[in-house]
């Protein structure tokens, strides 16, 4: 098979596209001549995901992107029938990204006997900050990136600053579990007025809209105040929030990029600022990655990878 790729109804090609374990075997087959790189999205694609397919592209020879709706990341007051479904515009998006496969399989392909009786635990970490608002969403969210990892056999994963704590908790699975993957992390990609994007933002009214921005200039504020310390960030980022109230804000911390814990007054070196709130249905979470201390500021991402994981 010279070119596996299906021509399109416009009669340009796109990328294959994988619904079942035996088309996305035959596919992944044919993807030969260097390294495979996968993109993991849940759908309704945003310039955020095309930022990542498209570091992606320029780092490895092939570049499969997964669509799956995961159920084992929705807990029992998260409606998984309203987050939304954008097949078509997804694909739009892949093709021109240059995504050679794509992997859209339903629950009972990944989940071939049912709800999964054996599942990864994301451990004391998955259990503070998101893990606390959100019960076991680690769990399924790790359940189903480890078998995504083995079923696409690809050699590096990549994956959203925006999500620190679930790139933190993959990059420490990938680790004490011996995957042969590298896991590359990709700076948050943000709207104009700074929100940080998001396949949620699509719920936010006009009025929401504005009443979010609290969240991204309230880090923005932090990140202003780096250079004097931990105490000097949280004031300024809280004043911010404090002057939006329609924004029930969950937690704005400033932790240990590795251990999620509180640093000290004392600390100089990288932290993460983190906040998550809602405002009108919507829960909304952002963060952004600094250098504590003498000359510090934002950062894209942290500067050793490794960080996360010792």
């Amino acid at each position: 098979m010279t070119d596996p790729r299906p021509v399109s109804v416009d009669g340009a090609h796109g990328p294959v596209v994988a619904r079942t374990r035996d088309e996305l075997r035959t596919a992944r087959a044919s993807l030969t001549g260097g390294d495979v790189a996968v993109v993991m999205t849940m759908g309704a694609l945003h310039e955020g995901h095309a930022t990542l397919i498209e570091t992606a592209r320029r780092k490895a020879a092939h570049v499969v992107v997964t669509i799956f709706l995961n159920p084992l990341q929705f807990g029992p007051r998260e409606d998984l029938s309203r987050y939304p479904r954008t097949f078509d515009s997804d694909m739009e998006i892949c093709r021109a990204a240059g995504v050679d496969l794509v992997f859209a399989p339903t629950p009972d392909v990944i989940y071939q006997d049912g709800d999964p009786g054996v599942r990864i635990s994301a451990g004391p970490l998955g259990t503070v900050l998101e893990g606390q608002a959100r019960p076991g969403h680690f769990d399924g969210m790790l359940t189903v990136v480890a078998k995504l990892l083995h079923l696409t056999g690809a050699d590096s994963a990549y994956f959203g600053q925006k999500d620190a704590q679930q790139l933190l908790l993959i990059r420490r699975m990938v680790r004490d579990l011996d995957f042969p993957v590298d896991v590359v992390s990709v700076p948050t990609v943000r709207e104009p007025d700074g929100l940080a994007m998001s396949s949620r933002n699509t719920y936010l009214t006009e009025s929401d809209r504005e009443v979010a921005l609290c969240l991204s200039r309230a880090l923005q504020a932090g990140a202003g105040a780096a250079g004097e310390g931990p105490s000097a960030i949280r004031r300024a980022a809280r004043a911010v929030l404090v002057r939006e109230p329609l924004a029930l804000v969950d937690y704005l911390v400033l932790v240990h990029p590795s251990t999620l814990e509180d640093v000290p007054e004392w600390y100089r070196g990288e932290a993460l600022l983190a906040v998550a709130g809602r405002v009108g249905t919507t829960r909304l979470i952002d963060n952004v990655p600094l250098l504590v201390g003498p000359g510090g500021r934002a950062l894209e991402v942290f500067s050793d990878v490794d960080s996360a994981t010792t």
